[in-house]
C-alpha cells in the first residue's frame, strides 16, 4: 500500500544504470529535465561511471538533488542511510519517550517524509536561483539526519547557552505549564496546551480557579514551570470530571486549546478531515477503490488532484522510451538485454 501513496500520479520506468547502454539512455532522458532526485549512497553513481561531469554535459542547467543518510561530505558519508538509524543519530530518539523507559523510535517513517520536504524545498530554491538569477543549475545536498536535527533548534541553544542536555520527559513540556495529555471521565485522552499566560488565565477561569491568576505560584509561566507537579495535578483532577465531548465544548467556547488524541478510526469519521478532503478515494488497478491522504497544501488556483495510485514497476517503459525516440523493436531488444 505504501506504493499507492508515495508513487501516485507518477510514471515509472526500469533502467539498469550500471550498463553503458542504460547510462546513455539515462543521460538522454536528463537532457530535457529540470530536476534530478537521486538517493543512492554517496559515490554509487560515480562508481558506475555516471559522474557529475557527464551529467552536466547532458544538461548544464539541471538541478541535482542528492539525498543520503549522512550527506555527500564528512567521515560518515559512505555509510548506509536508513531512517531509524538516522533518526537516532539526529538526537530525536534520545528525547522521545518516558523518563524511566528506553528511548523510542517513531513508529512511522518520519525522517523519510521530513527529508522529502527539505529535498523539495531545496529543489524549488535552486530552480528559483537558476531561473531568476544566473541560469545555472546546482547540486542540493540533503541528509536524513540533518533534516530531523534542523527541527530541534532548542537542543542546540539549551546546551550551548545553559549546558542543558534535554532528556526524555514524556508529554511534559519543559518551557510551558500546563501542557500535556490528560484523561477524561469517559477514559478518552485529550491534549491540552496553555503555552501563554493568556491561555492559562482562560483555563483558570473555566476551572473556577481565578485565584491562580493572581497567586504568584501560578500567575506566570515561569512560576508554573517551577511548580509543575502541583499545577499538573490540579488540571488533571479537573479534567477527570468531564467527558471528552463536554470538555471539548467548554474549552472551545472559551478559547482554551485542547484536542482529542485521535486514532485513525477517529480521523476517518471526523467532519474536518472530510470537509477538506484530507482523505480521498482513488481507484486502484487490483484493489478497487482505496483511501489515500489528500493533497497538501491547498492551492487556490491550482488545487491539484490524485489521478491514479502508484504504478507498477516499468509500467510506462513503452510510453516514455517511445517519447525518447526509441522504436518498439528497440525497446523490446533493450528489455531482452536486461537494460530496461
Amino acid at each position: 500500500m505504501g506504493n499507492c501513496v508515495e508513487e501516485r500520479n507518477k510514471k515509472t520506468i526500469t533502467l539498469d544504470l550500471r550498463k553503458e547502454k542504460g547510462q546513455a539512455i539515462f543521460l538522454k532522458l536528463l537532457a530535457e529535465q529540470d530536476v534530478l532526485f537521486e538517493n543512492f549512497r554517496p559515490g554509487t553513481l560515480e562508481k558506475w561511471g555516471i559522474t557529475m561531469e557527464r551529467i552536466r554535459e547532458a544538461n548544464p542547467n539541471l538541478v541535482i538533488v542528492r539525498v543520503s543518510g549522512y550527506g555527500q561530505t564528512g567521515p560518515k558519508r559512505e555509510l548506509a542511510g536508513f531512517g531509524t538509524s538516522a533518526t537516532a543519530f539526529s538526537g530525536y530518539t534520545y528525547i522521545t519517550g518516558e523518563p524511566d523507559r528506553p528511548p523510542l523510535s517513531p513508529p512511522i517513517s518520519l525522517v523519510d517524509y521530513v527529508t522529502g520536504l527539505f529535498a523539495t524545498i531545496g529543489a524549488i530554491v535552486a530552480l528559483y536561483h537558476r531561473d531568476v538569477y544566473n541560469g545555472e543549475g546546482q547540486e542540493v545536498d540533503v541528509s536524513l539526519y540533518e533534516s530531523m536535527f534542523r527541527m530541534m533548534d532548542i537542543l542546540v541553544a539549551s546546551y550551548d547557552q545553559l549546558g542543558i542536555i534535554m532528556e526524555r520527559q514524556g508529554s511534559d513540556n519543559s518551557i510551558a505549564v500546563p501542557v500535556g495529555i490528560f484523561q477524561t471521565l469517559d477514559k478518552k485522552w485529550m491534549v491540552l496546551t496553555t503555552s501563554t499566560d493568556r491561555t492559562f488565565y482562560r483555563l483558570a477561569k473555566i476551572m473556577d480557579r481565578e485565584d491562580m491568576i493572581t497567586n504568584p505560584k501560578y500567575s506566570t509561566n515561569k512560576s508554573r514551570v517551577e511548580n509543575r507537579p502541583e499545577v499538573m495535578r490540579i488540571v488533571e483532577e479537573w479534567i477527570a470530571k468531564f467527558t471528552a465531548k463536554d470538555l471539548q465544548k467548554l474549552c472551545d467556547e472559551n478559547g482554551v486549546p485542547i484536542s482529542p488524541v485521535y486514532s485513525i478510526e477517529d480521523i476517518m469519521n471526523d467532519p474536518q478531515y472530510q470537509s477538506r478532503q484530507s482523505i480521498i478515494d482513488v481507484e486502484h488497478a487490483t484493489l478497487g477503490k482505496v483511501k489515500l491522504s489528500g493533497v497538501t497544501p491547498k492551492f487556490s488556483k491550482t488545487p491539484g488532484n490524485v489521478n491514479k495510485t502508484g504504478a507498477t514497476l516499468g509500467e510506462h517503459n513503452l510510453e516514455v522510451y517511445s517519447q525518447l525516440g526509441l522504436s518498439r523493436e528497440e525497446i523490446e531488444n533493450l528489455k531482452m538485454e536486461g537494460i530496461i
